[in-house]
């Protein structure tokens, strides 16, 4: 279906891909995967035509509609949510124009024998068929299905896309490709800005209806759910693997330990070759076997081993003071903005070591609790803080909060007090801002790079209660399974929001969950309690049904 060959990508006297060649089947579901700066969202951009290769090309058939989902966008101000996801349908007016058009000419030309007219026939034959398949009298049901998968209500609808932030706008753009019904989907981190029941939706979604897709994602259970192949970018080649990316990490552990076997074999041969010559270079009866091993040794094919990503960070969160027995304690608390209840009655304690997740879907005031938590917002009821609580607090948009003109060095530099200040250098190192990197200014990270020195700031000091708000976005599947290591190991007090359920899985023991103004406990696990919620959504359709 799409077809890619030679391509090769240079930019500044570095090449990033050299000489790829795959194709994009019907049905297939791949994963991009490779160490961050490896080149994969240059690739899904080459996909997607909104970026040229330097050499090489990409192939679609003209009637192919690709569909691409950046990781950064904005949707254009001026119409309501419902009126921006319709856009899905726009290409079909143009479509239904051109059929039009082209009877007309049918109408007019009287060159019936010849080739262009036939071929004019056969154009509008595939194009009405196409046109005429698509069921435009159920176009707003669908359109209202998309939306509320992806988490809006129904009273969101008339609303202006102005008043919603990036993330939900991010929602509308994706709502808008999956109405399109593409041949192929390329999603760029489609889940940083989703919750756990809409990631859910969008994967039932992708498994059953969406044809050809490829995605980037930092979101290990997403990818293993919903891709039946991984393309490996790395050292500007590609591995190609017809697996998902569990059993790809099993397979690609095989391959460099064979690779490496190969290398250390020929090398030993490379060896003796050179010492035979040698040995043997001013003996004339060994003229043509020298010589012979020379040719060789000049045409041979060196093995390369694959790179091995060895930047791994070094995350140890320090000893936590002894807080009291119950960190925080909730009696009746409440929030409202004007006429709108956020949450009320909430009563809640924290045990001194718990390991709290907050979920549910978003807008349902798991922030605002935290916020609470930290006295940034006023609310009712009464919320005590325990005896001797050292609070360290990552925000969601905390990656966004640094200064830009600072650099990573200056950062640290500028909060840290005391012992630790003799140890900038080797924390700086740990966290991959080792040499040159600890000059960069804060404005040319990634967001991956503003994530891990942020969580930095968090180690300077000892605390006692984490609070963690989405920690994982933007984070690689190394980073963040090297973060989820470091809190579980961590001897304090943990409140995380996330909607990543594979870093909540055997980090969080006892769950919160929001929806319709309450927060309800729940004394188990993330997929205890994934499993528990199908059941009652099953025992409210019944309910329903009766």
């Amino acid at each position: 279906m799409v077809s890619v060959e030679g391509l090769t990508v240079e930019f500044g006297g570095t090449t990033l891909f050299s000489d790829i060649s795959f194709q994009i089947n019907e049905k297939d579901r791949i994963a991009l995967m490779g160490k961050n700066g490896a080149g994969k969202s240059t690739m899904l951009k080459i996909l997607a035509g909104v970026r040229q290769p330097t050499r090489g090309k990409v192939t679609t058939p003209k009637d192919c509609v690709v569909a691409y989902l950046p990781q950064h966008l904005m949707t254009e101000d001026g119409r309501t949510v419902f009126e921006e996801a319709s856009q899905a349908f726009a290409h079909l007016k143009e479509m239904e124009a051109e059929i039009e058009a082209m009877n007309k000419e049918l109408a007019e030309r009287t060159d019936y024998e010849s080739d262009s007219y036939m071929a004019l026939i056969e154009q509008v034959a595939s194009m009405s068929e196409k046109f005429y398949a698509i069921d435009l009298t159920h176009f707003e049901e669908d359109v209202e299905k998309a939306l509320l998968g992806l988490g809006f209500e129904r009273e969101d609808f008339n609303k202006q896309t102005s008043e919603f932030s990036g993330g939900w706008r991010m929602r509308i753009e994706l709502a808008k490709l999956l109405l399109q019904n593409p041949d192929v989907l390329l999603l760029d981190e489609p889940t940083n800005h989703l919750d756990i029941e809409s990631i859910q939706w969008l994967e039932q979604f992708l498994m059953e209806s969406a044809k050809a897709v490829v995605v980037i994602s930092h979101d290990r259970k997403f990818v293993d759910n919903i891709t039946t192949r991984t393309i490996e970018v790395t050292m500007g080649r590609i591995y190609d693997y017809k697996v998902n990316y569990s059993k790809y990490l099993e397979l690609r552990q095989e391959r460099r330990a064979q690779q490496l076997k190969q290398y250390e074999e020929q090398q030993k041969m490379i060896q003796e070759t050179k010492d035979y010559i040698e040995r043997f270079k001013g003996t004339y009866s060994k003229t043509l076997q020298v010589q012979s091993r020379v040719k060789m040794l000049e045409k041979l094919e060196l093995v390369e081993v694959d790179e091995e990503d060895t930047s791994a960070l070094r995350l140890k969160f320090p000893p936590s003071p002894r807080s009291g027995n119950y960190p925080v304690i909730m009696d009746g608390v409440g929030k409202r903005y004007d006429e709108h209840t956020v949450f009320q009655n909430v009563n809640l304690t924290v045990e001194r070591g718990n390991k709290i997740a907050f979920v549910g879907r978003n807008g349902e005031g798991k922030s605002t609790l935290v916020k609470c938590i930290m006295g940034e917002i006023p609310f009712d009821g009464t919320l005590t803080l325990g005896h001797n609580v050292k609070i360290g607090y990552f925000a969601q948009n905390q990656a966004s909060l640094l200064d830009e003109n600072l650099t990573v060095f200056q950062t640290i530099d500028d909060i840290a007090k005391g012992e630790i200040r003799n140890k900038i250098k080797d924390l700086l190192g740990a966290f991959m801002f080792g040499g040159e990197e600890s000059t960069k200014k804060v404005k040319v990270l990634s967001g991956g790079e503003r994530t891990r020195l942020a969580l930095l700031r968090l180690l300077l000091e000892p605390v006692n209660l984490l609070i963690l708000d989405e920690p994982t976005n933007h984070l690689d599947l190394k980073t963040k399974d090297i973060l989820k290591q470091a809190l579980i190991a961590y001897d304090g007090t943990l409140i995380v929001v996330s909607h990543d359920r594979d870093f909540l899985d055997g980090l969080a023991t006892k769950v919160y969950e929001f929806g319709g103004g309450k927060v309800k406990e729940h004394l188990c696990g993330i997929y205890e309690f994934l499993e528990a919620k199908k059941m009652e959504h099953l025992n409210e359709l019944e309910r329903k049904n009766a």
